[in-house]
């Protein structure tokens, strides 16, 4: 067993940042246009505009805990290139259902991609697991790095092609997920990880305890409450806003131009949210991305000019970064090297779940009480996970929870 270094750390953090920047761009495709498309297909009623892009939350989470078992069985670099095929498989179930007009079948199609989605998600806990104690938090941002690029190329494939295979709107931008889930394979093939690896001395030699046990730390589960109401609202929100904007009147491309900005804001912090962590702590941290998500239902309460869409999608992505890379490295402290498969697959079938969940209800929302509904909702959850975050402070002074 051996303590990776930190050289070696970053190595990994920075081919799982390429992967994702590249492999991750699937999703801004799939959230930007997947609404768009079930509204397009749907007939008079379209309260299940965003099903598409639940169904990719859904696959996400279907596939958190089989992807886990597959990354245990194959190891990290053989189970991340079989998450590419998924992700190109749905890709391919996607672009057909364009062509044949099928609603339900580009909804599986979506969530083929979220289930290959589930296998990008682990990346962030590979790099975690690859580095040193001092350096997890670091090699988390490294990776969620990645997806500033995936602000980049996934907005611009929908613009580019999204007419590409016209007449048929949108078929070029999930026919290009192919081409993205194969380059992805080649750069997870540079991939070399130790076989054993421990963070901390004896750390993996101790033996796994029940997941129950894990789950009632006080950290691990103010841990993903914090995870799940940061990813949940940013679901949410951001779901229902390109619908919002197309139906205000502004254009698809501003729609998607919107996204972006979203999506870089999601992940330009991380190149120094480890170290805000680092210095701040994390739990500091995490109670700035909920004000911050306040500050987003703010902006767009205020109005709805494009200004406002904008800045209150920037604000998510931004609340967004800093509340679940923060919940991320709460929940990374609290579990064994040798409980990591159980946890992890346990924390991302149950965050995905509700982000799912988030995804289905922003369009039944939006469609019954429209955007500013969406926004007041932020409330209520921002202040359940405040009020959780000073009770572990309480909690930890009446009882540290070790690991």
């Amino acid at each position: 067993m051996t303590t990776p270094t930190a050289s070696d750390a970053r190595r990994t953090a920075l081919i799982l940042a390429a992967s994702q920047a590249i492999i991750g761009s699937a999703a801004p495709i799939a959230i930007s246009v997947g609404g768009l498309a079930g509204f397009m297909m749907l007939g008079s009623d379209k309260s299940l505009a965003t099903l598409p892009v639940t169904g990719f939350n859904v696959g996400v989470a279907l596939g958190a805990i089989p992807a886990a078992v597959i990354i245990r069985a194959l190891g990290q670099r053989g189970g991340f290139m079989t998450g590419t095929l998924v992700t190109a498989f749905g890709g391919f179930v996607a672009t057909l259902a364009l062509f044949n007009a099928s609603f339900w079948l580009f909804v599986a199609g979506l969530l083929g991609i979220g289930v290959g989605g589930a296998f990008v998600q682990q990346f962030r806990f590979a790099a975690a697991d690859n580095a040193p104690p001092e350096f997890k938090a670091r090699a988390i941002s490294f990776v969620l790095a990645g997806g500033v690029f995936t602000a980049l190329i996934g907005p611009q494939i929908v613009i580019f092609t999204r007419e590409l295979m016209a007449p048929v709107m949108f078929a070029g931008s999930f026919a290009s997920i192919l081409v993205l889930a194969a380059i992805g394979a080649v750069l997870l093939s540079f991939l070399r990880v130790s076989p054993g690896v421990a963070g901390a001395a004896g750390e993996a030699e101790a033996p796994a305890r029940p997941l129950r046990e894990i789950a009632l730390q006080p950290q691990f589960a103010v841990g993903l409450l914090c995870a799940v109401g940061s990813y949940a609202l940013m679901s949410f929100v951001m779901t229902g806003a390109p619908l919002a904007m197309v139906g205000c009147g502004f254009s698809p491309d501003e729609a998607t131009l919107g996204i972006s900005w979203h999506v870089m804001a999601m992940f330009a912090p991380s190149f120094f949210t480890g170290a805000l962590i680092t210095r701040f702590g994390k739990e500091t941290i995490v109670a700035t991305g909920l004000v911050i998500l306040i500050g987003c239902a703010l902006v767009a309460l205020s109005g709805i000019q494009l200004w406002q869409f904008w800045l209150a999608l920037i604000l998510l992505g931004l609340g967004w970064n800093f509340g679940f890379i923060g919940a991320t490295a709460m929940v990374a402290g609290t579990y064994r090297v040798s409980e990591k498969g159980k946890v992890q697959g346990l924390h991302d079938f149950v965050l995905f779940t509700s982000v799912a969940m988030a995804s289905l209800l922003s369009g039944v929302i939006y469609n019954t009480w429209g955007w500013e509904m969406l926004n007041w909702v932020v409330f209520p959850v921002t202040g359940l996970c405040l009020v959780a975050l000073v009770g572990l402070r309480f909690a930890r002074r009446a009882q540290p929870s070790p690991i």
